[in-house]
C-alpha cells in the first residue's frame, strides 16, 4: 500500500514487550489502523519466553514500517523503555510510546500531530484515555488546548489536575526525547511519566486533545495496577515537589506546599497501616522517603494516627447525637 506522506512528519511509535502473546497482536493492529499513515513502529522484545517474538516478526514481515529488536539479556521494565527510546528513527519529528497491553484509537496520531503541528512551541500533547467504563486523566479546561509549560507544571504542584496521563496517552517531540538520556528514571521501578513531563516543560508548552484516544485494559500484575495498589503516586508527588518546586514555585508557595504534602503523606501512611498489605505499602514508602532525603518520622505517623482516631470519635459522637435527636 502506498501512502502520501511527503508533507506529514514522521511519528516513531515504540512498544517494549515482555511475554505479551495474548495482547500484542491487538496492540499492533491498533497502530496499523491509524488514520495517520506516516509512522514507523519499533517493538522491543525483552527476552520473551512465549510467542511474542514470533507474533511481532510476522507483522514486521508484512509491513516495512514495523521494526523488531530483541534484547540479548533481560532488562528491567524501565530500562527497556529507555533502550527503545534511544533507537527511535533519526527522521522522526514525534515519538509515541505504546504499552504492549494498550491500544490506540484510530484518530490518535492524527489528532495529536495536528495539534502539535499547529503549535510549534508545544513539546508534549496529552489526551483522555479509557479503562473499562472509566475515563482516565484530567484535562485542561474545555475550550483551551494549549497551556504554557511553566503554568501547567505550577498548577500541578499547587494541587491542580493531573493532565499528563500515562506514557501511552502522550505524544512527545522527538528532539526532546533525544535530548534526555535516560528518558525515564530507572531507580523508579513503576516509572514516572510526569517527572519527564516536568523536566521537558521547562522549555516547551503543553497541549491537550479533548478526546478519548487510547484504551488501557486493567489487568492484574500490570505496572499501572501495581502502582495503584502501592499508591506510588504519593511518593511521586513528593519527589516532583522536591525536585521541581524550587523552579516552578515561589519560595513561599514551595514551603507551604511541602508542609501540606508531607502532612497528607503521613495521613495516607497512617490509614494504610489499618488495611491489607499495610506493611508492604509502609515499607515501600519508607524507602521512597529515604530516597528523597526525607527521614521517615515515626512521630509524624503517630500524630497522623491520633488525628485519624480523633476524627472518627468526632464523627461517631455526632452520629450518636443525631440518632438520639440531641
Amino acid at each position: 500500500m502506498v501512502f502520501n506522506t511527503a508533507s506529514r512528519p514522521l511519528v516513531s511509535v515504540v512498544t517494549p514487550a515482555y511475554n505479551e502473546e495474548d495482547r500484542i497482536a491487538q496492540c499492533i493492529e491498533s497502530v496499523l489502523g491509524q488514520t495517520y499513515p506516516h509512522w514507523d513502529y519499533l517493538i522491543v522484545n525483552n527476552c520473551s519466553t512465549d510467542r511474542t517474538l514470533e507474533i511481532v516478526q510476522k507483522y514486521a514481515g508484512s509491513d516495512s514500517r514495523i521494526r523488531v529488536i530483541s534484547n540479548g539479556t533481560l532488562l528491567p521494565a524501565i530500562a527497556n523503555f529507555n533502550h527503545g527510546l534511544r533507537q527511535i528513527s533519526p527522521q522522526s519529528k514525534f515519538c509515541k510510546i505504546l504499552f504492549a497491553d494498550d491500544f490506540l484509537l484510530p484518530e490518535c496520531l492524527e489528532r495529536m500531530v495536528a495539534l502539535a503541528e499547529a503549535n510549534p512551541s508545544v513539546g508534549i500533547v496529552g489526551a483522555y484515555g479509557l479503562q473499562g467504563t472509566w475515563v482516565l486523566w484530567q484535562g485542561v479546561p474545555y475550550g483551551q488546548s494549549v497551556v504554557s509549560g511553566r503554568e501547567i507544571c505550577r498548577q500541578r504542584l499547587l494541587g491542580g489536575p493531573y493532565v499528563f496521563g500515562s506514557a501511552t496517552s502522550i505524544l512527545y517531540r522527538s528532539d526532546l526525547v533525544r535530548g534526555r538520556d535516560p528518558f525515564y528514571d530507572e531507580s523508579n521501578a513503576h516509572g514516572n511519566d510526569s517527572e519527564a513531563c516536568f523536566a521537558l516543560l521547562k522549555a516547551s508548552d503543553f497541549a491537550f486533545v479533548h478526546q478519548i484516544l487510547t484504551l488501557s485494559p486493567e489487568r492484574e500484575g500490570s505496572m499501572l495496577q501495581t502502582s495503584k495498589q502501592l499508591n506510588a503516586s504519593a511518593a511521586d508527588i513528593l519527589h516532583e515537589l522536591l525536585v521541581f518546586g524550587p523552579y516552578y514555585l515561589t519560595p513561599q508557595e514551595y514551603s507551604a506546599c511541602l508542609k501540606t504534602t508531607l502532612s497528607r503523606y503521613y495521613d495516607f501512611l497512617a490509614t494504610s497501616l489499618l488495611r491489607p498489605r499495610g506493611k508492604a505499602v509502609r515499607d515501600y514508602h519508607k524507602g521512597k522517603l529515604n530516597e528523597n532525603g526525607v527521614a521517615f518520622s515515626r512521630l509524624s505517623i503517630a500524630r497522623a494516627v491520633s488525628r485519624k482516631f480523633a476524627s472518627r470519635l468526632r464523627i461517631s459522637s455526632r452520629q450518636s447525637r443525631q440518632l438520639w435527636g440531641l
